[in-house]
């Protein structure tokens, strides 16, 4: 018998909500079998699961939920895998200039930064140098 799994089971492995399950369920990344009262019950397969655990690392590498859909569809299908390749390594590439780019903003980011802290610095230590007024001092021509 093959090992199935309910929505709740998947949804704490995961650390996922419910709600979330049949989002990816409405996009077609899963597809468990209905049962029950009116297909109430949701069981999904270890097939269900190993596609869930590709979703969710598709979006930690910054993938759509379409392209993961895409991909992981592609491995479903019985046609040659050197396509399917192409496909992931193209998608892929796009995400690594994307996240280039960001980190190539985010050094310009941290550099300017830096910049605003020095003088900030050398304008604190500059007041700080300045002999202060003592409070409560009186002045004689009063």
């Amino acid at each position: 018998m093959p090992i199935t799994y309910s929505i709740s089971d998947l949804a704490k492995e995961f650390d996922l909500t419910t709600r979330a399950m049949r989002f990816y369920e409405d996009m077609g990344l899963l597809q468990p079998e209905r049962t029950g009262p009116a297909g109430r019950n949701r069981v999904y397969s270890s097939r269900d699961r190993t596609r869930l655990k590709l979703t969710l690392r598709a979006k930690r590498l910054g993938l759509s939920l379409v392209e993961a859909k895409e991909i992981i569809d592609m491995y479903d299908s019985p046609r040659d895998t050197g396509p399917q390749l192409e496909k992931f390594l193209m998608v892929i590439a796009e995400h690594q200039k994307q996240l280039e780019a960001q980190m190539t903003d985010l050094q310009a980011n941290l550099d300017e930064l830096k910049v605003h802290q020095r003088e900030a610095r050398a304008l604190l230590a500059k007041v700080e140098k300045k002999p202060r007024a003592k409070v409560g001092a009186t002045d004689a021509s009063h």
